[in-house]
C-alpha cells in the first residue's frame, strides 16, 4: 500500500474527482483520499509516477509521501494553512468594512464624502473594493475555473460562480443603471474565508492527538561509549545496539531493555496509565516514556520507525486516512453534489425569470443557491470523527488501524475471548495450600518449595515461585527422581516426600480426595504430597483469571453483547473459568482451526469480534469482523488483528466497543447535518417558499450559513475528546444485526442424538466423535459405541444431512437422528 500527499482538494467533490481519477489507472485495485488530512492511500502495482499523473491530470498536486513516519508527520505541526487563510481574512474585512459603509451607510445616516453622493462613483469605489477582495481570494477563482474546465466543477467553482456573478451583474448594472450588488461579492468571499478559517483551526484540533505524541519524541540522548564516557547526541542517530544514559525527567529515546539500575517510568502517554511502573534489569522501556525517578543505563533494541511510538502515530495518522464504510452514502453524493447544485441554481434562475421577476433578483436567487450549498460538510462528516476517535483511542492505549475497524467495533454483538493469556494471565500459580497431619502452610510450601525447585514442570515453577514471593527458606533437596506419568520424590530433612496424583503415594483421607474434587471441579490442578508414607497436604495450582476479567465480560454483556469464550483446555476446567468470568457460551478442547471454524458458525445476526493474545488465535483474528489483540501477546497476533490494545486489560475491550459506538453515532450526526442542511437551505435559497410564506435569503446570509456549516460539524467531531471510554454509566444494550440478515432468529445450541450402528469398541468412538467436532458450528459430540449413540450439541445451522455424512464418511451407519430437523 503505497501513501502519498494530496495538494488542492477544497471539498468532498474533489476527493470524489481524485478517487475517480486514480481509479482509472492500470494496476490500482484501490483508493481512498483524505480530505482532512489531504493524503491518499492506493493499493496495487501501479507506479508513482502515472498515480502521479492522473492526479495531476484531474488538476490536483500529488507526491509520494514520505516513508519516515516521525518525517511524514511533520506538517501536522506546521499551520501554514491557517495562517495564510487568517491573512486572506483579515485583508478581507479591512476592505469590507469600507465597502459595507458606502453601500448601505446611507441607509442608516452614515455620513459619507461629497464625492461619493453621486451613484455613478459610489459604484466605481464599490467595484475597486469588491475587486480587491476577489483579488486577495483569487484561489476561489482559479481552482474553481480549472475544476470546471475539467468538467471536475467543486465547491470553489460555486463560491467562484456565485461571487463572480455577483460582481459581473453590478458592472452591467453599473453602466445600464440600475442596481449593483458588490457588496454582495465582498461579503461572499469574506465570509467564506472566514468559514474555511474556522474550520482549518477546528481540524487543527482534531490531529491534536497525534501533534501530542509527536511531541513526546525527544530531540536528544545520552549515549554510553565504549569507553564509559557519556555523549549527548541527536535522539536520531541513536541506532539498534547502542547504550544510553537515562535519568529523572528524561525521556527515552528508543525502545530498549533496562540493563543497570533502577527507575520509575511515566507510561500514561502510550497507555494512559497514569501510575509509574518501576523498571529492573531485564525489563523493556519504550521511546517517549518518561523517568519520573532513577537512573539506568538501556540498550536500544527498536529506533525510528520501529519504536512503539513511531508505530501508534502510524497507526493513528493511517486510521484517519482511510474510510469507513458508512461514508459510502456521502461519496456518491458528493460525486454527482457540485453539478446538480450548478443545475439547480440554472432552473433557479430560468423559473424566476419566466414569473416576469426582474434579471436582478432572479440572479440573486441563483446565487443564493450556489453560495450556500456544501459539499465540505459531507467530505468532513466522516474523517473527522475518525480522527479524533482514533486520537481518543491511542491516548488510552487502543489502536484501531483503519477506520472500517472503528466503525465496525462499534456495531459488534459478540465478542469471542481466548480463555489462556487473554482471560487468563497464561502461567499456572499457587491458589491454594492445604495441609493436614499437623503440618502448617508454611511448612508444607516449604517441603513443597524444595522438592519443585529441581523439577523442570511447568506446574512446579508456579510452586517454586510462591516459595520466593513468601520469602520462604529454600531447604535442599537429596537424591532427586522423577517419575514420568505420576510425580517427584527426594529427601528433605532426612524425610522422603513426594508428590503428584493420587496413586503416586499411600491412601489419601477422603475428606481430602473430597477436596481434591471440588478444587478439580474449580478448574485447578491438585497436587497431593507425603512425608515418610504419611499424608500431609495439597497444593492447588490454576492458571488465574485476570482481575479485571469478570468486571470486563459483565460491561460487555450490559452493553447487550454476547460473549463466548473459546478454548484449547480440557472441558472441566474451561466450564469453571467461564463460570467465574460470566460467558454466555464456551467451547473448550478446540484446536487453532476450530476457534476459527466456531466464529465462521456463529456469524449470523450480529458481528463478532474476536480476542485473543497468540499465534494459535491468528486465524480466528483474522476470520472475526474485527479482530482484537492483546498488546503483549505475539507479533503474529498483532499483525492478524484489526485493534490493538496496548496495555494488555481486558478493561479496555469494552472501552472500545463504547467509542466504536459513539464515534458511529457522531459521523451519523454530522452525516444527518450534511444533508439535512443542503436539503432545508437549497429550497430555502432557490426562493421555493417565498410564494407560500414569504421566506426569502439573501446571499449574504447564504454564504454565512455556508462558511458556518463545516465548521458546525468538525466541532461536534471534537465532542468526542469528551468520551470518558471506562465510563459505563451510560452504557445501554443494543441489537446490533447484519445488515444482510433479515431473520430475526437467535442462534443457540441445539442437542441431536444420532443412533449409529457399526462402532464395535472405544476407537470406533475417538472416531466418531473426532469427524463431528470437526464439523463447523458442532460444539461438542458424546459418543458411546455400546449404547450406538452420538449426542451432538450444535448451532441450528448444522443440517442433519451434514452431521449424517461425517459419521459415513467413517464407515459407520446412521439408522435415525432424534431431534431432527
Amino acid at each position: 500500500m503505497a501513501k502519498y500527499s494530496v495538494t488542492g482538494m477544497s471539498c468532498a467533490a474533489c476527493v470524489a474527482h481524485v478517487e475517480k481519477a486514480v481509479r482509472g489507472v492500470d494496476g490500482v485495485s484501490d483508493v481512498s483520499v483524505s480530505l482532512l488530512t489531504n493524503s491518499m492511500t492506493v493499493e496495487g502495482t501501479a507506479g508513482a509516477d502515472a498515480i502521479c499523473a492522473a492526479v495531476k491530470a484531474a488538476g490536483y498536486g500529488a507526491s509520494p509521501a514520505d516513508a519516515s513516519v516521525l518525517a511524514g508527520r511533520a506538517d501536522l505541526k506546521n499551520d501554514k494553512a491557517s495562517s495564510a487563510l487568517l491573512r486572506r481574512l483579515l485583508i478581507s474585512l479591512i476592505l469590507l468594512l469600507p465597502l459595507m459603509w458606502i453601500s448601505m451607510g446611507h441607509m442608516i445616516s452614515l455620513p459619507l464624502p461629497p464625492f461619493l453622493h453621486d451613484p455613478f462613483a459610489r459604484g466605481i469605489a464599490e467595484a475597486v473594493l469588491a475587486l480587491a477582495i476577489c483579488v486577495i481570494n483569487g484561489a476561489f477563482f482559479v481552482n474553481g475555473a480549472k475544476g470546471l474546465f475539467r468538467l471536475a466543477p467543486n465547491m470553489d467553482t460555486l463560491v467562484a460562480l456565485g461571487a463572480g456573478a455577483a460582481f459581473g451583474y453590478s458592472m452591467y448594472a453599473l453602466f445600464a443603471g440600475g442596481d449593483f450588488y458588490f457588496e454582495s461579492a465582498g461579503m461572499i468571499l469574506t465570509l467564506i474565508t472566514l468559514g474555511k478559517f474556522l474550520e482549518a483551526k477546528a481540524k487543527g484540533r482534531t490531529t491534536s492527538a497525534l501533534r501530542g505524541l509527536l511531541d513526546l519524541a525527544p530531540k536528544t540522548a545520552v549515549r554510553l561509549n565504549g569507553d564509559g564516557s557519556e555523549e549527548t547526541v541527536p535522539a536520531s542517530e541513536i541506532r539498534k545496539g547502542d547504550r544510553f544514559v537515562i535519568r529523572s525527567g528524561a525521556a527515552f529515546p528508543a525502545d530498549g531493555i533496562l540493563l543497570e539500575g533502577h527507575l520509575s517510568a511515566d507510561e500514561s502517554a502510550l497507555t494512559g496509565e497514569s501510575i509509574p511502573v518501576d523498571k529492573e534489569p531485564g525489563d523493556t522501556v519504550s521511546a517517549a516514556t518518561l523517568c519520573k525517578s532513577g537512573y539506568a543505563v538501556c540498550e536500544a533494541v527498536k529506533v525510528g520507525e520501529d519504536t512503539t511510538l513511531s508505530q501508534v502515530i502510524a497507526m493513528v495518522s493511517d486510521a484517519s486516512a482511510t474510510k469507513a464504510p458508512i461514508a459510502k452514502t456521502a461519496d456518491r453524493v458528493a460525486g454527482v453534489f457540485v453539478p446538480v447544485v450548478l443545475g439547480i441554481a440554472a432552473v433557479t434562475f430560468a423559473v424566476w425569470m419566466l414569473t416576469g421577476s426582474a434579471v436582478g433578483y432572479a440572479m440573486e436567487r441563483a446565487i443564493s443557491v450556489l453560495v450556500i450549498s456544501c459539499p465540505c460538510a459531507l467530505g468532513l462528516a466522516t474523517p473527522v470523527a475518525i480522527m479524533v476517535g482514533s486520537g481518543v483511542g491511542a491516548k488510552n492505549g487502543i489502536l484501531f488501524k483503519d477506520a472500517a475497524a472503528l466503525e465496525t467495533t462499534g456495531r459488534i454483538g459478540t465478542v469471542a475471548l481466548d480463555k489462556t493469556g487473554t482471560l487468563t494471565i497464561g502461567r499456572p500459580i499457587v491458589t491454594d495450600v492445604l495441609p493436614c497431619g499437623g503440618k502448617t502452610e508454611e511448612e508444607l510450601l516449604q517441603i513443597a518449595y524444595a522438592l519443585e525447585k529441581k523439577s523442570e514442570h511447568p506446574l512446579a515453577k508456579a510452586v517454586v515461585l510462591a516459595g520466593e514471593d513468601r520469602g520462604i527458606e529454600l531447604l535442599p533437596c537429596e537424591d532427586f527422581s522423577v517419575h514420568p506419568g505420576n510425580g517427584i520424590r527426594g529427601k528433605v530433612r532426612g524425610h522422603e516426600v513426594r508428590t503428584g496424583n493420587a496413586a503416586f503415594g499411600p491412601a489419601i483421607p477422603a475428606e481430602a480426595i473430597a477436596q481434591a474434587d471440588a478444587l478439580s471441579e474449580s478448574g485447578k490442578t491438585p497436587l497431593f504430597f507425603w512425608e515418610d508414607d504419611a499424608y500431609i497436604g495439597t497444593v492447588a495450582l490454576a492458571d488465574a483469571v485476570k482481575q479485571d476479567a469478570s468486571e470486563a465480560v459483565g460491561q460487555l454483556r450490559n452493553m447487550g453483547v454476547r460473549v463466548l469464550m473459546l478454548t484449547g483446555d480440557n472441558k472441566r476446567t474451561a466450564a469453571a473459568i467461564g463460570r467465574q468470568v460470566g460467558a454466555d457460551v464456551v467451547r473448550a478442547e478446540l484446536k487453532p482451526n476450530d476457534k476459527a471454524g466456531v466464529l465462521k458458525a456463529e456469524r449470523g445476526e450480529t458481528l463478532i469480534a474476536m480476542v485473543g493474545d497468540g499465534i494459535n488465535d491468528a486465524p480466528a483474528l483474522t476470520v472475526a469482523d474485527v479482530g482484537i489483540a492483546i498488546g503483549a501477546g505475539t507479533d503474529v497476533a498483532i499483525d492478524a488483528a484489526h485493534v490493538v490494545l496496548i496495555k494488555n486489560e481486558l478493561k479496555d475491550i469494552p472501552a472500545a466497543v463504547r467509542l466504536g459506538r459513539r464515534v458511529l453515532t457522531n459521523i451519523r450526526e454530522n452525516l444527518f447535518w450534511a444533508f439535512f442542511y443542503n436539503v432545508l437551505c437549497i429550497p430555502l435559497a432557490a426562493g421555493v417558499w417565498i410564494p407560500l410564506f414569504g421566506w426569502e435569503l439573501h446571499p449574504m446570509f447564504g454564504a454565512l450559513a455556508m462558511s458556518l456549516s463545516s465548521f458546525c460539524v468538525v466541532m461536534n467531531a471534537l465532542r468526542l475528546n469528551r468520551v470518558r471510554v471506562y465510563d459505563a454509566s451510560h452504557d445501554r444494550k443494543k441489537t446490533n444485526k447484519r445488515n444482510t440478515i433479515s431473520s430475526g432468529r437467535k442462534q443457540t445450541d441445539m442437542k441431536k442424538t444420532l443412533h449409529v450402528e457399526g462402532m464395535m469398541c472405544a476407537h470406533c468412538e475417538a472416531r466418531v466423535k473426532k469427524a463431528l467436532e470437526s464439523v463447523p458450528g458442532v460444539t461438542s459430540a458424546d459418543v458411546s459405541h455400546l449404547a450406538g449413540t452420538a449426542e451432538v450439541t450444535a448451532l441450528p445451522t448444522v443440517s442433519d444431512e451434514t452431521l449424517r455424512k461425517a459419521v459415513t464418511d467413517q464407515g459407520y451407519d446412521v439408522t435415525g437422528i432424534d431431534g431432527a430437523e
